[in-house]
């Protein structure tokens, strides 16, 4: 943990180690450290899933009709990526943040949610099959771990380096329920079993809808880039008071560190976008797109920040609500809303190459970011 450095800076010809004190310069340092970790594991890694057969499975023609003839390259493609992004954001991490609850529980979550997804892809390989985990194991994953979520954030806020900050105040603000656009919470107590099922619903629906984004090559990946930017910079305004009090936001000392995992995450993402690029060398596959999904999540939760989710990630929502739509309508009326969902599968139809849907859901997934950042002056 390279942060405890700053403490040898009263030495005279140590002192340029003083600069470790600033998250600014400790997310460059972290952004640095994921990206070289992705170009020097990348390759490694993707020759041992090689080794292993870890293939990605798809569906049968029967079931994707023309994009089965579309994709049909992509066969033998290995998957669990994800692995690459893991290694890198939390080495990264744990090398440059300053150690507390926020960062605790959030790492908890990636790492959770990376078993998770390794077991379903897991699943994929050895049966050779697009089932794997089944929902319900799923599902039951992501409740332990939202659970685990509670307890820390509840339970352990004492665990931090430095700041003058009780536990208490940590379990209150975790609490509260705020909404863009408003000065007060909406809610200043939540329920325990209001937050359980809130928190629950913030990692599942956040964790499935990356999940279902990536179907392209680069897609899901490079509109988290854009994502880990923007929470990024919510969660140095969140933990710098006088920049809180400006934007009328909640201060949450400590919350400054989750800035510099999110600078970890946009680099261990960029590396391994040099790698999923069209055409693909490696798919995430589950291992990385579930756990993707909830970190977000849960750092946006931890931020006062749930809502905002749902515009910073709106390419996220667009897809999972194309399928939620389509699933809908046709089992409501026959009728199919799209030509294939999620919907960057109905631009593919329509159409569109690959490359143009992926490019054009990263400009709009920037747009998405951009009205995310400005409504935390707009309250």
């Amino acid at each position: 943990m390279l942060t405890y450095l700053q403490y040898l800076a009263d030495e005279q010809f140590l002192s340029p180690l003083r600069l470790f004190r600033y998250i600014t310069v400790r997310s460059v340092g972290a952004a640095a450290t994921a990206l070289l970790i992705s170009f020097i594991i990348g390759p490694w890694l993707i020759a041992k899933l090689r080794d292993f057969k870890a293939n990605q499975s798809f569906r049968t023609a029967s079931e994707l009709g023309k994009l089965a003839e579309l994709h049909g390259k992509k066969k033998g493609t290995p998957t669990m990526g994800g692995l690459m992004i893991f290694i890198s954001v939390f080495t990264s991490t744990l090398l440059w943040a300053r150690p507390n609850v926020y960062v605790v529980t959030a790492l908890f979550v990636y790492a959770g949610l990376t078993v998770v997804g390794f077991l379903d892809d897991y699943l994929k390989i050895k049966f050779r099959n697009s089932k794997g985990l089944s929902g319900r194991y799923k599902l039951m994953g992501q409740g332990l771990i939202t659970i685990g979520a509670m307890l820390l954030l509840l339970n352990f806020g004492d665990l931090f380096s430095g700041a003058e900050m009780k536990g208490s105040y940590v379990a209150e603000c975790a609490r509260q329920l705020w909404v863009p656009f408003l000065k007060e919470p909406l809610l200043a107590v939540m329920p325990l079993t209001l937050m359980a099922v809130f928190l629950f619903f913030v990692l599942a629906g956040s964790s499935n809808a990356i999940n279902l984004t990536d179907g392209m090559d680069g897609l899901a990946i490079g509109c988290t880039v854009t994502a880990a930017m923007t929470f990024g910079i919510m969660s140095y305004a969140t933990g710098h008071k006088i920049v809180a009090d400006y934007l009328l936001l909640l201060p949450l000392p400590g919350t400054g560190e989750l800035a510099i995992l999110c600078a970890a995450l946009v680099a261990g993402s960029l590396g391994f976008l040099w790698y999923n690029a069209h055409p693909a060398h490696v798919f995430m596959g589950d291992t990385g797109s579930l756990a993707i999904g909830g970190l977000v999540g849960i750092i946006a939760f931890m931020i006062q920040q749930p809502f905002t989710l749902v515009i910073v990630g709106g390419i996220f929502v667009m897809e999972a609500g194309s399928v939620i739509i389509q699933v809908f309508s046709f089992k409501s009326t026959g009728r199919r809303v799209f030509l294939c969902s999620p919907i960057h599968h109905h631009f593919e139809l329509k159409g569109w190459a690959e490359t143009q849907v992926v490019v054009r859901f990263w400009i709009l997934s920037l747009i998405f970011a951009v009205c995310g950042l400005a409504t935390l002056k707009l309250r």
